[in-house]
């Protein structure tokens, strides 16, 4: 084989440039990054910039945008490098929240209004919940320091959403495919707790109609520990209409209260914004196929536009439906939430077999694709494959919530 001389492989390496690290005492206020900048032999078109935000809830907050060409993607490495946000075409990706700054989590009260103050922060597209857990407010028991059992009190969807990323990376490959990575680490550290890291890389191709999300959970720790992860991916107009469907190879699905169980008939159809609606979740556990992938999608009431998602069902086995279509003011949202396990209480989840742990030093990677639809026929080609994952499979829909104390 043929060796690279020093300047070929210098030219081959893939760029990095790190941007955030508590390790190094470094955090840029502004980058950007574009193909002349590094010399970059690969497509042109994109970029990559960061800026960090000011006044009101917002200040100091840090927010980067990546740019592949076709589509534009906002990041927050602020608050657990979710994604406020993308754009492709004519086609926005995210909701209308109430709350209309990124708010900075040094302003957010877990514990406020009985637990619901995770709210006070939520209008990303993509959110994480988790890692300790995700779900419902709550009590929940656990062993403290001195060995004896103990209650605490557990917040909406816990803390990785509101954590700001210890290190954040840029990388661009020099070579085929010319992936465009951003890295990012998160903790959740304490003493007689958890010690888990949350490390995220989001990668897009230039001029691609998709990016891929990878998240590994690693347990730092000396004894096994649990953990939940639930990924809460939110939809507003102009996906979101009357007459918009959701669509998924449903092997299962379960509603998760009296009030979801009175409109279970029509779970996968949208009405118009609706002042008063009150919100419902249906759990689902999809089909797969036979390389354990499974599908789920949110299109348009022509079926002109959609979001589709892939993703493995062994790491990621359920999957909630949340509707909230409120009136605009009170947000007009839906969520398609792939997760270990649904959003009750973890005491409840953990009745159920649906909390995994990790053994000491133990990880778990979790991938989803996500792929833009933008005319008739790549809607259509979506749907066909997501028959061919339910493959004529019976639909078992259960009419009453479950059993769950």
């Amino acid at each position: 084989m043929k060796k690279l001389s020093p300047a070929q492989t210098a030219k081959t390496e893939p760029y990095r440039h790190t941007i955030i690290s508590a390790d190094l005492n470094l955090r840029l206020d502004t980058y950007e990054l574009n193909p002349a900048k590094i010399k970059f032999n690969g497509p042109k078109g994109w970029h990559i910039k960061k800026w960090t935000l000011h006044g009101g809830k917002q200040e100091d907050v840090d927010i980067i945008e990546v740019n592949n060409g076709a589509m534009r993607i906002v990041i927050c490495p602020t608050r657990g490098m979710g994604i406020i946000g993308a754009e492709i075409a004519d086609l926005r990706l995210g909701w209308d929240s109430p709350v209309k700054e990124i708010v900075h989590p040094k302003f957010i009260n877990l514990l406020a209004r009985g637990g619901l103050g995770w709210l006070e922060g939520f209008n990303e597209w993509i959110v994480r919940c988790g890692l300790e857990n995700a779900g419902a407010p709550g009590k929940d028991k656990f062993i403290n320091n001195v060995g004896d059992e103990a209650e605490m009190d557990l917040t909406l969807h816990g803390r990785i959403a509101n954590t700001p990323a210890s290190e954040v990376q840029v990388i661009v490959e020099q070579i085929e495919p010319y992936r465009i990575r951003i890295i990012g680490r998160m903790f959740e550290r304490l003493l007689f707790g958890p010690k888990l890291e949350l490390l995220t890389e989001i990668c897009t191709e230039p001029g691609s109609n998709k990016f891929r999300i990878q998240d590994t959970v690693i347990n730092h720790g000396a004894a096994k520990q649990e953990f939940q992860l639930l990924y809460h991916i939110n939809f507003g107009t102009p996906l979101l209409e009357k007459g918009s469907k959701f669509l998924a190879p449903v092997q299962t699905i379960t509603p998760i209260n009296e009030r979801a169980a009175q409109e279970i008939d029509s779970f996968d159809t949208y009405p118009a914004p609706t002042p008063g609606f009150i919100e419902k979740v249906y759990c689902i556990i999809p089909y797969a196929n036979n390389d354990g992938e499974t599908m789920a999608m949110l299109k348009n009431a022509s079926s002109s536009r959609a979001i589709l998602l892939r993703y493995s069902t062994a790491d990621l086995p359920c999957l909630s439906l949340w509707k909230c279509t409120n009136s605009p003011e009170e947000g007009y949202v839906t969520g398609i939430e792939p997760a270990t396990g649904f959003p009750h209480n973890r005491r409840i989840e953990r009745k159920f077999g649906r909390v995994p742990a990790l053994e000491p030093q133990q990880m778990r990677s979790f991938t989803i694709e996500y792929e833009a639809c933008l005319d008739s026929s790549s809607v259509s080609k979506a749907e066909k494959e997501i028959e061919n994952i339910r493959n004529n499979r019976p639909i078992q829909i259960n009419k009453k919530p479950p059993v769950i104390e």
